[in-house]
């Protein structure tokens, strides 16, 4: 049921005249509004947590800030330090002060860390690149991040995903940031490394550097935000102090309505075993003496929900493509469908086989971002939507119009580049391409990965949905909260191996966690079962 709307709040925790004012942004599309008169406040050393549902229109507000859309394309006022900002490119508002992080990372892993710091700023001698001032400077920089360990003469690529995004904020201190705005920062990055960049955060608000922290995330929000601002359908919800809002309250503001549950556990049938993987191994695709995956066998019955957890780098993603045949490695396994075994070389022969998975990576492997909506939904199934050879261009515009309002993606048009799309909004696309052959096993690696609280309910519905329907789910996550609320059992991955096989019937964190890291569990659940190491 839909809770009374808010009145919008305008209290900041700050005094002082802002930093960042924009006031009644609007920006249409053939159109359509997809933002409705926003307002937006920050002031210096403020971190201001900005919150909404995928395609509730915070992208398209970045891009507008940082004159990716550049003035005259959008209504409304931007001012910065009281004065109205009228940039026409990105080098105008970075050139101001308002640097933006994007969530997928703007590296380029050939060159070193201190190339990619002053990358189209290198410092000059003599008309050549001065490369002793360049690695210098950005040592101070990485030093003043606490990241001193970080050699600048070292490509990027010898970094980790959670030094890597410290790198992108090195960068954008080193063209003088006085706005950070980072966009789904942690995404891709373990909980230590999590900790790291909000201490990192902190450290800036104190010198006076501002931030606009977008994330899904709301503890991560809580953290570290002084304020939070909301918006929902393009639309300005309400702002207030961080101190006077509780998660649950974000969440009502971000989808309009009460959600008192957000793992909606619902009743499903679970039948036979109708999916076996038996010795699965993947060998690194750098390292063909070590092991991702080492010798691991799992069953799933008919309407079962079974989660894999493990550590980051315990070869979940790993042991999934290669079930699925698309792990680029070295790999062995033995599948089997309701107990007759199929060779699974590749994606094509898993999905005859009546297997299908959405990938972990959505950008890499999930999408092809210049191509429709509509044409991403069905390009897995297109024979299906043919006649004598031809396809049938209305027997596929139905099944897309279907799926599109099954699915709820908010899309101005099915015809629309699915790049345009949010994050969210395109997982839904992704995970409706997988459903269109009618899968028998179906494996979610990540699937609400950089997706808001509100579609992750729409997902996680869709899920139990299946699992009635007698389809198997497999299901991997890395977020353990996620792991014990939908699934029947839970498989605990570490170092490639087979930790734990428990019945998720009172199953606990801490006992996932033990199971992960091979402490002593042998009393830490009733249903734990042989299948443990």
């Amino acid at each position: 049921m839909l809770a009374e709307p808010l009145t919008p709040v305008q209290d900041t925790p700050r005094t002082g005249a802002p930093l960042l004012e924009m006031r009644g942004i609007r920006k249409s599309f053939s159109g359509v509004a997809a933002l409705d008169g926003i307002d937006l406040v920050v002031h210096a050393g403020e971190c201001v947590g900005l919150c909404g549902e995928n395609g509730a229109g915070k992208s398209t507000m970045m891009k507008v800030l940082s004159a990716v859309y550049p003035y005259g394309t959008w209504e409304g006022q931007i001012l910065w330090e009281g004065r109205e900002l009228r940039a026409n490119s990105i080098r105008d508002t970075e050139a101001a002060g308002i640097v933006i992080i994007h969530q997928e990372l703007m590296l380029v892993p050939q060159l070193s860390v201190a190339e990619n710091i002053f990358l189209g700023r290198e410092p000059t001698r003599h008309g050549q690149i001065d490369f002793d001032a360049m690695n210098a400077q950005s040592q101070v920089l990485l030093r003043r991040l606490r990241m001193g360990h970080i050699n600048p003469a070292e490509p990027v690529s010898h970094y980790g995903g959670g030094e890597q995004q410290l790198i992108e904020i090195a960068r954008a201190l080193a063209k003088n940031a006085r706005l950070l705005i980072l966009d789904e920062p942690s995404s891709s990055l373990s909980r230590s490394e999590i900790d790291t960049l909000l201490s990192l955060i902190r450290d800036l608000k104190e010198s006076g550097v501002a931030c606009v922290y977008i994330s899904h995330k709301l503890d991560e929000v809580a953290a570290i935000a002084d304020s939070v601002t909301v918006i929902r359908d393009g639309r300005f919800i309400g702002s207030a102090p961080m101190s006077g809002l509780s998660p649950r309250e974000i969440i009502r503001m971000m989808v309009g309505r009460e959600m008192t549950n957000l793992y909606p556990r619902e009743p499903h049938e679970i039948g036979d075993v109708v999916f076996e993987a038996r010795h699965v191994t993947a060998f690194s695709r750098h390292d063909r003496s070590r092991k991702r995956v080492d010798d691991v066998s799992f069953s799933v019955r008919r309407g079962e929900i079974v989660g894999i957890a493990g550590l980051v780098g315990a070869g979940r993603t790993e042991l999934v493509s290669s079930v699925f045949g698309s792990y680029p490695g070295e790999h062995t396994a033995e599948i089997y469908i309701e107990g007759r075994k199929c060779a699974i070389r590749s994606p094509r022969d898993a999905v005859k086989a009546g297997i299908c998975m959405v990938p972990e990576d959505r950008k890499a492997h999930g999408i092809v971002p210049g191509m429709a909506v509509g044409h991403n939904m069905t390009m897995a199934t297109l024979p299906q939507f043919a006649r004598h050879g031809v396809l049938d261009v209305d027997s596929e515009g139905r099944a897309i119009d279907h799926d599109i309002a099954a699915m709820r993606i908010r899309t101005a048009s099915p015809a629309l580049a699915i790049s345009n799309l949010s994050g969210g909004n395109q997982q839904k696309a992704v995970i409706s391409r997988m459903l269109m052959p009618k899968p028998r096993v179906l494996i979610l690696d990540e699937p609400t990965r950089g997706v808001d609280v509100g579609a992750k309910y729409e997902i996680y519905r869709l899920i139990y949905e299946l699992a009635r329907d007698g389809v198997a789910i497999i299901m991997v996550s890395s977020e353990l909260p996620e792991v014990l609320g939908i699934s029947d059992r839970v498989l605990v991955i570490g170092e490639g191996r087979l930790r734990g096989d428990f019945t998720n019937d009172g199953l606990t964190q801490e006992q996932v966690l033990s199971a992960a890291i091979g402490a002593d569990t042998s009393d830490a659940h009733p249903a734990q079962t042989a299948g443990q190491l």
